[in-house]
């Protein structure tokens, strides 16, 4: 697939979030340890939007970026072949991420009582 054409794919919204391929059931939400041993900081969640946005970003700029080289207002092709790349890996690492989340859920559901 040439570079023009993943880079229109993933512009025209076709590409569906990793998050929606394998719903989970929504568990309630874990209480807060009491005492100074509760977490200080950003938790897990957080951690999850964090590499969600980061591979948003590293997508809207490879785009912004190809869109630049086709109109000709950038003459450097590489910057926008390296950008495209940056967002496939990071897009990779999170779809990584997610299959190693769903792996861990079904295995906690398997553990015996």
């Amino acid at each position: 697939m040439s570079p023009l054409g993943s880079a229109l794919h993933v512009q025209s919204g076709a590409l569906r979030s990793p998050w929606e391929t394998a719903p989970l059931r929504e568990a309630p939400a874990p209480r807060a340890p009491a005492g100074p041993a509760a977490p200080s900081g950003a938790g897990f969640g957080d951690m999850l939007e964090n590499l969600v946005g980061n591979v948003e970003n590293r997508q809207a700029e490879a785009r912004s970026v190809t869109r630049s080289v086709l109109l000709g207002e950038n003459p450097n092709l590489h910057q926008s072949v390296i950008a495209m790349q940056e967002a496939s890996v990071a897009f990779s690492l999170m779809v990584e991420v997610r299959n190693k989340v769903v792996e861990s859920y079904q295995e906690l559901m398997r553990m015996p009582v």
